[in-house]
């Protein structure tokens, strides 16, 4: 990288500022280690972004570092390990001063390839010196099973050999391989466990000795290198997915985790979800959509029908979110519409967003994806009413459906619409006050308030809905039994004088 304002030779990097970050003791370590004390003693936010892990994860890799170890993520997918692993560069120097030329940057003090060494004796202080910023000190390898030793570690190059007249034994005459090209960096292989174990075999002894054997001559690389490694927990204690020396070499092992409260989750999701969005349509996503969202990947990370050693990654409820926006954004830009507040029914047209990312247990594999998933969404949605209607009373909303009453809301209706409609159903509307919501707010905020209200009845099964998405009267919890026949003899005598409503008789609806 060209710095015209930093020193170009050893000579005037030696009477620089920059010097005392190369004395020998100074290791790569010891450089993140004394930035992250740095960044605690001014308070500074280590992880910016990552959320949920700052009383369990955060402590734990900051325990690592100040240790000086080498550390594995485990954890399932979807939990930021490859973004942790990607911000330990905010631990580096701005910049990094070495041999320029060199294929694995150099020290200019204590070089170990043999071609600095022998430019450094015969130059002394006119050996040029190069800058490398922080971000190119990291190099990051996914590990599949065709990984080899000469991609990790390198390889004799014959054409090398032959251009420069060396015998091929001869250390110039390699052609180094990741690890070594990441020598006073980061070097960092996600999914460790598919790697070959002869692969293994050579990162143990880079790490235990700086001993490997290429070709089968032995080759000396005292590597100053932090390795870091990410695994799902069920690779890492299978049975001969990963060698025990490699394992005990580990100076850590750090777990990772799904968001522990649905806050966590959905602040998460808020974060990274692209829901702020240029368009001519005023998006607005009300709280309880955020919580059903956020509900259905807790729901389904508890499912039996759904594969605990693949999880389910916190991508599902950012990409559901991102689809119900944009299916009330085009439903808005459609209807000709200013202002769009995604509904319930939003959620169903964001299946695909759903379906992609879970990994189906027989169970599952027999009902089907998309049966699940929207099991899995009917159960959000009745998870998330009961925290804002336990306890209240709608049994003339109920009744209204008893007394042969049916409601059909179509995805594309316009927000007046729906409206109408709902407020066809005695008292339900002035049920939204419970959201949050008062009179005066949009058509469309209240028009998604009444669905929900709905759709949690549904879910309850106080009332039932059919293919073509119409509300009808339907069958009852069976712990609703006494006032159901209550209902039905109030049905009978025809009396339809108005019952309960906002601030009625609390009743539990689970």
């Amino acid at each position: 990288m060209h710095h015209p304002d930093l020193p170009k030779t050893l000579g005037s990097l030696r009477s620089s500022r920059f010097f005392d970050q190369l004395q020998p003791e100074r290791t790569l370590k010891e450089e993140l280690r004394s930035n992250l004390i740095c960044k605690l003693d001014r308070g500074e936010s280590l992880f910016p972004g990552v959320m949920g892990y700052d009383d369990t994860v955060i402590p734990q890799i900051v325990n690592a570092i100040l240790s000086r170890h080498n550390f594995i993520l485990l954890g399932l997918r979807g939990q930021a390990k490859t973004r942790i692993a990607r911000m330990l560069t905010r631990l580096l120097d701005p910049r990094m001063p070495y041999i320029a030329g060199c294929e694995i940057w150099d020290h200019p003090l204590r070089p170990i390839c043999k071609q600095c060494r022998e430019k450094l004796a015969k130059l002394g202080d006119e050996t040029p010196i190069a800058w490398l910023d922080a971000e190119a000190r990291y190099i990051e390898k996914l590990a599949t099973p065709d990984v080899t030793i000469a991609d990790i570690i390198g390889d004799i190059d014959p054409i090398k050999a032959a251009r420069t007249g060396q015998d091929i034994s001869n250390e110039l005459t390699i052609h180094y391989g990741l690890v070594p090209r990441a020598n006073r960096g980061i070097f960092v292989i996600n999914e460790l466990p598919d790697l070959a174990g002869k692969v293994q075999v050579a990162l143990f002894n880079i790490m235990q000795e700086g001993d490997v054997q290429i070709k089968g001559y032995p080759v000396r690389l005292p590597l100053d290198v932090m390795l870091v490694f990410t695994a799902n927990p069920e690779d890492y204690t299978a049975r001969g997915k990963i060698i025990t020396p490699l394992k005990d070499r580990i100076g850590s092992e750090i777990r990772t985790h799904y968001p522990l409260t649905l806050n966590q989750g959905m602040d998460i999701t808020r974060q990274e979800a692209w829901t702020r969005r240029r368009s001519p349509v005023e998006m607005e996503v009300p709280l309880y959509m955020h919580e059903v969202v956020e509900q259905i990947a807790f729901l389904a990370r508890d499912d039996k029908r759904i594969d605990k050693r693949s999880g389910v990654s916190q991508r599902l409820p950012i990409t559901v979110l991102e689809n119900v926006v944009s299916n009330a954004e085009r439903r808005a830009l459609k209807n000709k519409e200013l202002s769009a507040v995604p509904r319930i029914l939003d959620l169903y047209a964001a299946l695909p967003s759903i379906t992609g990312k879970l990994e189906l247990e027989y169970e599952g594999e027999l009902k089907g994806g998309e049966a699940v998933a929207r099991e899995l969404i009917r159960n959000a949605v009745g998870r998330v009413y009961s925290s804002y209607f336990d306890g209240a009373n709608l049994r003339s909303v109920i009744q209204w459906f008893e007394l042969g009453g049916s409601l059909r809301l179509d995805e594309s209706m316009r927000a007046e619409q729906i409206l109408q409609q709902l407020s066809r159903i005695q008292d339900l509307l002035p049920l939204t006050a419970k959201l949050g919501l008062s009179e005066n707010e949009s058509d469309a905020l209240r028009a998604s308030a009444g669905e929900f209200i709905l759709e949690g009845l549904y879910a309850h099964k106080r009332i039932s809905r059919n293919e073509e998405l119409e509300f009808v009267a339907g069958e009852r919890s069976s712990r609703s039994e006494e006032r159901t026949r209550e209902e039905r003899d109030d049905v009978r005598r025809g009396y339809d004088q108005r019952r309960g409503g906002p601030g009625g008789g609390r009743r539990n609806l689970n």
